[in-house]
């Protein structure tokens, strides 16, 4: 097979200074912006009707939801995990997932339980709501619990308790500890079981940290929970994903939701939000992969990072198409050939 690019045919983020394509080797949701920031309308029109235009967040597509929902499955072994945990089979109303790095902070668990709260009010279920808990800390599952189980029943994977296929062959798996602080004590199978449980939920994902919250990981389950609950034969068209903060994540706005993998981490600007108790946010199913609209506020180190591919920003996340334009015109046509065996 030949790969052929064409620096010209692609935006200003796409290439480097030499005329190179950039999107050798990329691996995050950039990508999605050689096709979004193109030169071309019709590649541009293309992007828009595949991920949304960027000014309507709420009313973009849920393409990597719909595109789970056909390409993945669980195995037999993780889907017996899951089974095991509904028990009778019916699906739950609500997730909740808390990336807590081991912490223990009662303000993180108190903004959780608050949207959740909010989430089976807005319900109206005429029976107790399952809520299903899922973190990388298995004891927080234990900790919010009695919180939770004053207004809902709560489910969670205790892979300890779990006999099944996967469990027997775990002390036959290499030790892992090193990644322990950042992915949690249990093993790496468990978040296969936790992902495609939470995944089940037919109303709501709620994501929660006490640091940075909506983490890819979350993202993904409430992605392919919305397929599933929208799907092809279902009448129900609403289903939300909702972000919980708590107030010293909010002091400062959302300085701390930056880094790789975070939806909020584009709003973490100066025009973030101050001061409040807690936040249950609405939260976009196709996060925003670049700074695409007005209000995302990025920081002055992405500003400049931007500025170094010909994007010039505002302080309001605009985009100066006339110098993308001029940037790009300037590029060094050429042509690169890659030989895949």
């Amino acid at each position: 097979m030949i790969l052929r690019s064409h620096p010209k045919q692609m935006s200003s983020v796409a290439t480097g200074g030499n005329g190179s394509n950039l999107s050798y080797g990329t691996t995050d949701a950039v990508a999605a912006q050689f096709f979004l920031k193109n030169v071309h309308p019709e590649m541009r029109n293309a992007a828009n009707d595949l991920f949304g235009h960027p000014e309507s967040l709420h009313a973009q597509p849920n393409v990597f939801g719909e595109l789970m929902r056909v390409l993945i499955s669980p195995s037999a072994d993780v889907e017996e995990a899951v089974k095991w945990v509904l028990g009778n089979g019916v699906d739950p109303d609500i997730s909740l997932h808390m990336r807590m790095l081991t912490n223990r902070s009662v303000r993180a668990v108190q903004a959780a339980v608050k949207c959740i709260r909010k989430v089976v009010n807005s319900l109206n279920l005429t029976s107790r709501p399952k809520t299903v808990i899922v973190s990388d800390t298995p004891s927080f599952a234990k900790t919010i619990t009695p919180n939770i189980s004053e207004f809902a029943e709560v489910l969670y994977f205790d892979y300890k308790a779990f006999r099944g296929n996967i469990s027997h062959d775990v002390n036959r798996l290499p030790s892992l500890e090193f990644r322990a602080k950042d992915w949690g004590p249990a093993p790496r199978w468990v978040a296969f079981v936790d992902f495609f449980l939470a995944s089940r939920a037919k109303h709501a994902v709620v994501s929660g940290a006490f640091r940075r919250v909506g983490t890819t990981y979350a993202q993904l389950i409430a992605a392919l929970a919305a397929a599933n609950s929208l799907g092809d034969n279902s009448t129900d068209l609403s289903f939300s994903f909702l972000s919980s903060f708590q107030s010293n994540l909010l002091t400062g706005g959302l300085r701390l939701q930056v880094g790789w993998g975070h939806v909020w981490n584009r709003f973490a600007g100066p025009l973030s939000c101050h001061h409040q108790s807690h936040q249950c946010a609405f939260t976009p199913l196709l996060p925003p992969a670049w700074w695409d609209g007005l209000w995302e506020s990025p920081i002055p180190r992405d500003i400049n990072r931007l500025a170094a591919f010909g994007v010039h920003l505002s302080g309001f996340g605009t985009v100066d198409e006339n110098r993308l334009q001029s940037f790009c015109s300037s590029k060094k046509n050429s042509v690169k050939t890659s030989l895949i065996i």
